[in-house]
């Protein structure tokens, strides 16, 4: 859009004056800021609520939202997610002479020639207002054209479903082959629980896109595995199935093809002669980052891959969905073409993108209930032997369509192998906000899983580091901690054997973990790697002084 720079009325002067002490605050960015002043030069009539809005859209793009609901500052106090409690009353003020009507603003935001209240795709502001009329929502407009672009992308991909997969006798060969690739539920749960994996499975099977969730240890890649498997087994020509690996990061990326390397070998006893899963795994290749299978280029935000190009690929399994953000999402739709299948598997509850749009996190917002429809209810107990339990089962009627498709391509995997004990009881305790139940775990848990320590000297942890849990060490074996690889570290490696000794070093600081919640402060990350750094130097396990030493832990980007 296109507008001569007029200057701004008083009410618009007061307001960019305030927002400017928010910035010089640090409660707001200085871009924040230009986006409103950016607003007032071009609609001199904007309402102080537009400039304010436009600030906050801008502010909760950089905190990875991809859009502002107007109702959040309707309502006083405020109650903001993840703002210091100094910024809410610092933005309080701000807000004080302006309406606590959501129908106030959205009449403000209606009325500016900078915010599109049709959301027109070919719409040239800068802002859209959408959402329902009782909760309406800002967006920055390319963020809106990407969530559309992923609604429509993965709406189209969900219901295609080929006739020949949706067959009586397809079903039958879809049952036969997950029988001989999953094991059996225990005796004791057979008849009475739903076996997830395998429903998962089938459901990947049936269309063109399946959304596997879960937290650690549910076997989400347990779960890909098997369905390569099935693939390749029910592909019409297996020889020419084009499959491709792919992950947010390069870490994620290699775990994800290790794992399931190790799966398909581990299969090959299962299937005999009629598949040759090794040739099948050597032919998929290496797992790549979703940036690299589209072809990211330096200084363009161009692709290589996009829809006039798309990628030559017949099933994409992409791990760590959560991690993958909006702008990510909508150019990898784009570049599938449209007879691939697209997989994701993530935890909802973990790891969010870093920029804006938690993608996964939105997709699976019902994959707790299930919501079930009586044709999936059908299929899952023909192609797959799985009862799905009436509670997990939709109401006819009471599902928008939308919400039906999508239910019907998503799985949440709730069993941990991993997590069973303390540990998965204390992340389900705090992923659904129960303090009291979290902190009776931490300082009354039996299994000695799990230790309180707050209020303690972060000393504890570096001991900890440096020396292991000695409480948890079995059989007379030392206590997992880094000074076996720093001591490892220290010896010479024999002349002809350096690449053993390397791989011994690194086998040995694989073994421990120190895990923190925070970045900075004594309990950070940061924190407690300088004072474990200082601990083991004084020890006598590191030598030299700088910040480079040799064994020092590198991720190499």
């Amino acid at each position: 859009m296109t507008a001569p720079s007029i200057p701004s009325s008083p009410a618009q002067h007061s307001t960019l004056n305030a927002l400017n002490a928010m910035a010089e605050s640090g409660w707001l960015r200085q871009l924040d800021v230009a986006l409103a002043a950016f607003v007032a030069r071009h609609d001199p009539q904007a309402a102080p609520e537009v400039l304010v809005v436009t600030a906050l859209l801008a502010q909760m793009e950089g905190r990875g939202h991809s859009c502002l609901p107007l109702a959040s500052l309707a309502t006083r106090p405020l109650a903001l997610h993840g703002w210091a409690a100094a910024a809410q009353e610092a933005l309080a003020e701000v807000l004080a002479p302006l309406s606590t009507s959501v129908d106030a603003w959205t009449a403000a935001l209606r009325a500016s020639r900078c915010v599109d209240a049709v959301a027109s795709a070919s719409g040239e502001t800068p802002l859209v207002l959408a959402g329902p009329q009782e909760a309406p929502l800002l967006y920055l407009r390319r963020y809106w054209n990407f969530e559309q672009q992923v609604a429509q992308g993965l709406r189209a991909r969900a219901a295609l479903l080929p006739n020949e997969w949706a067959s009586t006798a397809h079903e039958t060969r879809i049952r036969s082959w997950l029988d001989r690739l999953f094991d059996p539920l225990p005796e004791p749960a057979q008849g009475t629980a739903c076996d997830w994996q395998t429903l998962a499975c089938a459901i990947a099977l049936r269309s063109r896109l399946a959304i596997v969730t879960g937290g650690p240890g549910t076997g989400k890649t347990y779960t890909a595995a098997r369905l390569l498997a099935a693939l390749l087994a029910l592909a019409p020509e297996p020889e020419r199935l084009r499959v491709a690996l792919a992950a947010p990061t390069g870490k994620a990326a290699a775990r994800l093809r290790q794992s399931l390397e190790q799966a398909l070998g581990g299969l090959q006893q299962r299937v005999g002669s009629e598949l040759d899963l090794q040739a099948f795994s050597t032919r998929i290749g290496p797992a790549r980052t979703l940036h690299g299978l589209l072809g990211a280029r330096p200084g363009t935000r161009k692709l290589r891959h996009h829809a006039g190009a798309p990628l030559d690929v017949d099933v994409l399994i992409v791990d760590e969905a959560s991690m993958v953000h909006l702008e990510m999402m909508a150019q990898l739709l784009a570049a599938l073409p449209p007879h691939a299948r697209l997989v994701l598997l993530g935890d909802k509850d973990q790891l969010a993108s870093v920029e804006a749009g938690a993608v996964l996190g939105d997709l699976c917002q019902g994959a707790e209930g299930g919501h079930y429809d009586l044709e999936t209810v059908r299929y899952a107990r023909a192609a797959a032997g799985v009862e799905i339990p009436e509670a997990l089962r939709a109401t006819p009627g009471a599902s928008p369509e939308g919400v039906s498709l999508l239910a019907a391509n998503t799985v949440m995997l709730r069993e941990s192998r991993r997590f069973a004990g303390a540990i998965g009881q204390l992340a389900r305790a705090v992923h659904a906000g129960d303090g009291t139940r979290a902190a009776a775990l931490l300082h009354r848990d039996p299994t000695g899983a799990l230790h309180a320590m707050e209020g303690a000297d972060p000393q504890v942890a570096v001991a900890l580091a440096l020396d292991g849990d000695q409480g948890a060490a079995r059989g007379g074996a030392p206590a997992a901690s880094y000074r076996a690889y720093l001591e490892l570290l220290r010896a010479a490696p024999a002349a002809d054997d350096h690449a053993a000794w390397a791989s011994a070093v690194l086998a040995a600081f694989d073994r421990f973990r120190l895990l923190c919640a925070v970045r900075e402060g004594p309990w950070g990350a940061q924190g407690l790697s300088r004072a474990i750094e200082s601990a083991a130097r004084a020890a006598g396990l590191l030598r030299g002084d700088g910040p480079w030493y040799a064994g020092r832990p590198v991720m190499i980007t």
